[in-house]
């Protein structure tokens, strides 16, 4: 009969890391005498980063004995303690590869149901002073699992582990594991997973988005949507960076203009998603070293042409050198169009809210709408400074007319004396919340917000509050996306910047979105560590191939792995956690 071995636990306590502070409750230790086990956890237990560790169905971590032993084999390591791999139960029996989801047990006064296996993030390798853990539980098909509370009571080490129930479907914790983060993911077993009701909603949706992936994905659909839903498809429509002749170039507003892009033989360019962006490389100059840097697409989608539309900054060295140097035919290199922001198909109402040049990528998507013909209802909502700054206000508001339910809202903060209104724009101030619950948007719309990061939280929130549920709002990031570093203490923010010390002699190492561009020196280990090391915003868990968090898009350039991920990222795509560069690289971030 299986037994519990020891019962562990711990609060979170703040550890040093790599010159950061990591806020965890991986640390547990064997208490004595029996310990009340309640909804959410073991009295005296806890964990640092609720949103990826505790609550109900990850109240009670497992880990056996069985592992352990194979673990000192195969690390060549005698220094384990009980409770060494974060678990509150280590247990004798119960191996990963026989117990099932929706077993049922009793351990003294309380009764436990198996909900998951154990998300492995970098904490485990941390508390097991081996960074490669995450991936090694994986690989070696032992991560542990978790249990949920059925009826609580007291546990105590010593006593029998007796199993009540079995879990529907016989799906052992092994297979489930596999089942999302190895390559294979049959069809017929993820629909079994899904019938196991004990199974953690998380895994469940996981489940689902890898059932859709197949079932809908377009023809060679790559990824594994189940981890990184937005990176799953079918791959870019081309390799790195091709040359683009410059057809044509037109002004749209005082600080913005357009660039037609076309193939230099005449051929017509892979149909782009409404929503995407290109990403250019302007060659150095007399004014300045190479830049990479990505814009929205404008124009019509599926056209023969790609249009971008790009603002002069101030300060900006890109756009000041397309303004003033790029002229029709002259080429430029540009890599395929990408971006996970874009409209999606269906016959719910269409919000359109932009701010300024946000307004580029929502263009491309009224655009659709109209070329659809389509009866839905549309809603055009724009803030600009007054005429002189309103870029696409003919074009917009012909594509407006064509459609039969649309509505239009535009906002001038400063208007013009010669701005008329009522016919140049609606409202004076700008676009905003109190407007947005004054105008009674429809609930049930689908809301795609570009702008400012201020403008999108306001009018995010305005959407939330008015009734629009977080899977109706879309946003696009100006930049460099936000970061994900669970359990990092907060720290003052910093631009982007080259690393301090010399410069390596590696490949070029560009993060598009941040317009850095560095050398790679091999101290740095893996593409993650040389963003963080520029403060490049970045985004991970596992920080081994597992979690898939850090897949990145590779806009141009190759990757070598150190140590091959667990799964294979999207086709164009890179794990930077484990990869460094293999000669010079563009990385969307």
């Amino acid at each position: 009969m299986a037994r519990l071995v020891s019962v562990n636990v711990g609060l979170p306590k703040d550890v040093s890391w790599r010159g950061r502070t990591v806020h965890t409750g991986i640390w547990k230790s064997p208490v004595t005498g029996p310990r009340m086990v309640r909804r959410l956890n073991i009295d005296g237990d806890g964990q640092g980063d609720l949103a990826g560790h505790g609550g109900e169905m990850r109240a009670v971590m497992v880990y056996q004995l069985d592992s352990y032993r194979h673990w000192q084999h195969e690390l060549g390591r005698d220094d384990f303690v009980l409770g060494q791999f974060g678990e509150n139960f280590t247990v004798e029996g119960l191996a990963d590869d026989e117990v099932c989801i929706g077993d049922r047990y009793r351990i003294g006064d309380a009764v436990f149901e198996v909900t998951q296996p154990r998300v492995t993030c970098y904490r485990v390798g941390l508390r097991m002073d081996d960074p490669r853990m995450p991936a090694l539980l994986v690989s070696h098909r032992r991560p542990g699992f978790y249990f949920r509370v059925i009826a609580e009571g007291e546990v105590e080490a010593g006593q029998d582990i007796i199993k009540i129930a079995t879990g529907p479907g016989r799906m052992t914790v092994t297979e489930v594991d596999g089942l999302l983060y190895l390559p294979e993911h049959p069809r017929d077993r993820l629909e079994q997973a899904l019938r196991i009701d004990a199974l953690s909603p998380g895994w469940q949706g996981s489940f689902r988005a890898l059932l859709d992936q197949a079932a809908h994905g377009p023809a060679g659909t790559t990824g594994n949507a189940g981890l990184h839903a937005e990176n799953a498809g079918a791959g870019p429509a081309w390799d790195g960076f091709r040359p683009l002749t410059v057809a044509r170039v037109a002004r749209e507003s005082r600080s913005v203009i357009s660039l037609w892009l076309a193939d230099p033989d005449g051929t017509p360019l892979p149909a782009a998603a409404p929503g995407q962006y290109l990403t250019v490389r302007l060659d150095a100059g007399a004014d300045g070293p190479e830049l990479v840097r990505s814009y929205s697409l404008s124009g019509q989608p599926g056209g023969d042409q790609y249009r971008i539309s790009v603002k002069r900054e101030p300060h900006g060295a890109a756009s000041t050198r397309i303004h003033t140097r790029v002229r029709a035919g002259r080429h430029l290199q540009a890599a395929a169009p990408r971006g996970t922001f874009t409209l999606a198909p269906g016959r719910t109402p269409v919000i359109l809210a932009s701010a300024g040049v946000g307004v580029t990528p929502v263009e491309a998507m009224l655009r659709a709408l109209a070329d659809a013909r389509t009866t839905r209802q549309v809603w055009w909502l724009h803030g600009a400074r007054n005429g002189d700054d309103h870029a696409f206000a003919g074009e917009s508001r012909r594509l407006l007319a064509q459609l039969p339910h649309s509505h239009l809202r535009i906002c001038y903060s400063r208007p013009r004396p010669e701005d008329r209104h009522g016919t140049d724009y609606t409202d004076t101030g700008h676009l905003s919340a109190a407007l947005l619950t004054r105008i009674g948007l429809p609930t049930d719309a689908h809301a795609y917000l570009c702008g400012p990061t201020t403008f999108m939280n306001d009018l995010t929130e305005a959407l939330t509050a008015a009734g629009l549920g977080p899977g109706q709002i879309h946003t696009e990031v100006f930049g460099a996306g936000p970061a994900l570093t669970p359990g990092i203490a907060a720290a003052p923010a910093r631009p982007p910047h080259p690393p301090a010390g010399d410069p390596g002699t590696g490949p070029a190492v560009s993060f598009a979105r941040s317009g850095l561009t560095v050398p790679w020196k091999p101290e740095y280990r893996t593409l993650l560590e040389l963003a963080e090391t520029c403060d490049v915003p970045v985004r991970w868990s596992c920080r081994t191939g597992v979690c898939h968090t850090c897949e990145t898009g590779l806009l141009g350039g190759r990757v070598d792995y150190d140590p091959d991920p667990v799964g294979p990222p999207a086709e164009g795509n890179a794990l930077i956690c484990c990869s460094r560069p293999r000669d010079d690289v563009v990385l969307d971030l």
